[in-house]
């Protein structure tokens, strides 16, 4: 084979020029709307604090066999005595088998930060996918979707996920799988309305007009534009589903094999720790649970505020 032949096949393999040139410029593209996302969210100091106080609960869930060793969940291995109150030693107290609440509360942050992304990600999922075609597609595709997103609307999501967490085994994935499915209907509504705004758009009726159809029109075309609403919706539905967590585990319907900030104060409240007045075995995974719940908020209407500069949200 000739110089010439592998110099036409190397030639052959590469993109067309106009190819990579258009390639590049999306790239580009991406990565300004990038910056100017980071621009605008840095204006808003509650969005920020939120965003720090993310970043510093998830290093110490990721660290925690670092930083409070990996035998510290043991009851037979416990280093105190039943309900000691804080000291030098154990900072937050002690719960009734002797174990460190500090090092209890560390541990929790990782299955109540895995459930209510993953939850999250399931609820958003689902109310993504029912309110895209219940959008597109209109007649009795769209009634039967948005009929039955209103009965899920209208019943309690707590019962709702009760009722499941009853019937299936008690696990982590029972939790997430409760949450996720019970949750998704205000997604829904809110994707539908917003898909419906983009499809009365002109370029979407270019897009019929030449050739487009239902898989290119929803995916290239409604999705990446109902996306900003989605990613704002999605940090308010974690702060919701971590809050969720709490509530089940708290109720008994979680699993009793791993440690989670509700299943802490169901541990507490059968210690009789609110009788006894045992205040630093209720009140960190209380707060833990509140303040996370609180920065996913404020991480969400800043997101809300950037995407949406019309809502006027305070910075």
């Amino acid at each position: 084979m000739t110089a010439d032949t592998n110099t036409d096949l190397d030639t052959a393999q590469l993109p067309p020029p106009a190819e990579k040139s258009a390639r590049a410029l999306a790239r580009a593209r991406k990565r300004r709307s990038v910056a100017r996302f980071w621009r605008e969210y840095r204006t808003h100091r509650s969005g920020l604090w939120g965003l720090a106080g993310l970043i510093l609960i998830a290093l110490i869930a990721i660290c925690a066999p670092l930083l409070v060793g990996a035998n510290s969940q043991s009851v037979t291995d416990a280093p105190g005595g039943a309900l000691e109150a804080p000291s030098g030693e154990f900072p937050l107290g002690t719960d009734q088998f002797g174990r460190s609440v500090l090092a209890l509360l560390v541990w929790g942050a990782r299955v109540s930060l895995t459930v209510g992304l993953l939850a999250a990600f399931l609820c958003v999922a689902i109310g993504t996918v029912v309110g895209i075609v219940a959008g597109h597609f209109r007649g009795w595709y769209s009634t039967v979707l948005m009929r039955v997103t209103d009965w899920f609307l209208v019943m309690p999501t707590l019962v709702l996920a009760i009722a499941l967490a009853t019937v299936m085994s008690r696990s982590i994935w029972t939790v997430i799988l409760a949450i996720g499915v019970t949750t998704w209907p205000t997604t829904a509504r809110l994707v539908r309305a917003q898909t419906l705004a983009v499809e009365s758009r002109p370029y979407i009726e270019r897009a019929r007009a030449l050739g487009g159809g239902h898989r290119h029109i929803m995916l290239r075309h409604v999705l990446p534009n109902v996306m900003p609403l989605v990613l704002a919706q999605t940090t308010l539905v974690i702060s919701s589903a971590i809050l969720t967590e709490a509530t089940l585990a708290f109720l008994g319907l979680g699993d009793p094999t791993i440690t989670s900030w509700g299943g802490m104060l169901q541990d507490a409240r059968e210690a009789g720790a609110v009788s006894a007045g045992d205040w630093w075995y209720l009140a960190p995974p209380g707060l833990a649970i509140a303040l996370v719940a609180l920065a996913f908020t404020l991480c969400g209407r800043a997101i809300e505020a950037v995407l949406n500069p019309k809502l006027g949200v305070a910075r």
